[in-house]
């Protein structure tokens, strides 16, 4: 072949240093023809030193005809009329990228590598190398045609081209690789929210060939299914991820391979603890302050029960805003609910008592004649103005203190005598005991004890809620 060239390369020289031969432009057409002639045995040596080295690095060989595209109808699964073809199933999982409670489902960007042997895309290799094809090739060979079970939405990422990749190996081996996200459904159980966990899976199966085509497996057990360390969602722990399998029955096609990829997602309760927990407990204790109050302010101890009740109203719509309508009673709604009847009971409490202290005072009228002292009309029109009761008897003391205690400054001054100011602390208490024997005679009976009993009786529910439920 080297002689061959040479000889070619003198003749042309020789035509061209020859002009009184051959006319000018037929020198220029042979130069031509020589040029070509010379490129062409270049070419055809290099093809052939490239097949002596491997047929997988040859320039001029077209795939097609190196994996005999052409030759075969690839419509039609490896091995038909046979055994099923096993397909081998790895996956890397990326991120979880949500989860959501409102719509029950979840969102997952992973890696989805299958495995199988395909025996007409074998090839002749000196060195079993394989080769690495894009997503141009997928269209003209047969590929498993797996689908996500209960999906809601899904696609391959494109950029900066379709992330797909198809590894074919001389003896017909094949891997093939592409990079998905998926929003799949989950089943969620709501019954301990927040102090739940959550079971999720996503499923993957043939959808046109059933077991007696396909056989669907996980190419290395459990440890096909890998995580990357750094996943982590903003309100769960992931705990643990895991591979299974089963079958499904469809019953107008028949039995099919099902894959599962299943992980467990345990709620983070601190979010929940700050913003719907301790604002329900601080709005049963303000709820207790109204015991405290005396009976007679009404409007004191009535806005303040209207106020709690409607805060409770807020939290358990903002809860409830938030969450899916499920028809079944959530651990949340139990301690909101009980929480909303104690705030509801400190003000029917008050009811009770301002209705009982009415008529303990119409017997006593109808009995006297009269209103009791300690009620007199005069407190009755203080407390419309003011909400605050008021003790004609308490009044006309601190009056009569205040005037004894000019007195006493004056003759203090006037006398220089020491003995003033014993005798003021005296009156003070003498005035102070007075003022708290009319509290402890104004206190209904009631109030006494739903100081006692109402947060006795909540944390007890306390204990037992997260007894129960933690």
């Amino acid at each position: 072949m080297i002689l061959a060239s040479q000889l070619v390369f003198l003749t042309c020289i020789w035509i061209t240093l020859t002009p009184d031969v051959f006319a000018a432009s037929e020198i220029k057409k042979s130069y031509q023809r020589c040029s070509a002639s010379v490129k062409r045995a270049w070419e055809s040596k290099q093809e052939t030193r490239m097949r002596n080295n491997d047929s997988t690095k040859a320039w001029l060989l077209k795939y097609k005809q190196l994996l005999h595209i052409e030759d075969h109808d690839f419509a039609m699964r490896p091995g038909f009329g046979g055994s099923p073809v096993p397909v081998g199933i790895d996956v890397q999982i990326e991120s979880l990228d949500s989860i959501s409670e409102v719509n029950m489902d979840f969102t997952m960007t992973f890696y989805l590598r299958h495995y199988w042997k395909d025996e007409r895309l074998s090839f002749p290799s000196t060195t079993n190398k394989s080769m690495t094809f894009d997503h141009r090739l997928i269209k003209k060979i047969w590929v498993p045609d797996i689908f996500f079970v209960h999906s809601k939405r899904s696609f391959i990422h494109d950029t900066t081209v379709e992330n797909i990749m198809l590894r074919v190996y001389p003896d017909g081996n094949v891997l093939f690789s592409l990079r998905i996200t998926v929003s799949a459904m989950c089943f969620m159980d709501f019954s301990r929210f927040p102090l739940d966990t959550q079971n999720c899976s996503l499923e993957l199966e043939s959808y046109a060939y059933t077991e007696e085509d396909l056989m669907l497996y996980w190419k290395h057990g459990n440890k096909s299914l890998n995580t990357d360390e750094h996943i982590s969602l903003s309100q769960f722990f992931v705990e643990e991820f895991s591979a299974s399998s089963g079958f499904a029955f469809y019953s107008s096609t028949g039995w099919y391979n099902r894959l599962f990829i299943n992980f467990v997602l345990r709620r983070h309760i601190f979010f929940f603890v700050l913003q719907t927990y301790f604002p329900a407990m601080l709005m049963v204790m303000l709820s207790w302050v109204s015991f405290w109050i005396d009976r007679r302010a009404v409007p004191a101890r009535v806005s303040l029960g209207i106020t709690t009740v409607l805060t409770m109203s807020t939290i358990i719509s903002g809860m409830s805003a938030s969450m899916p309508q499920v028809s079944y009673i959530k651990a949340v709604d139990v301690y909101l609910w009980v929480s909303s009847l104690f705030v509801f009971l400190s003000v029917i409490e008050y009811a009770a008592v301002n209705y009982l202290t009415t008529v303990e005072e119409w017997k006593q009228f109808k009995k006297t004649g009269k209103i009791s002292g300690m009620y007199n009309i005069d407190t009755f029109q203080a407390m419309a103005f003011d909400g605050c009761y008021h003790d004609s008897k308490t009044e006309m003391d601190q009056t009569s203190f205040s005037l004894h205690s000019e007195e006493d400054a004056m003759r203090g001054r006037s006398t220089g005598s020491p003995s003033t100011d014993t005798s003021q602390i005296k009156r003070r208490q003498s005035l102070g005991g007075h003022i708290g024997t009319i509290i402890l005679e104004n206190n209904h009976v009631i109030d006494t004890y739903s100081r006692i009993l109402f947060p006795t009786v909540y944390i007890a529910f306390n204990l037992f809620y997260w007894g129960v439920y933690v």
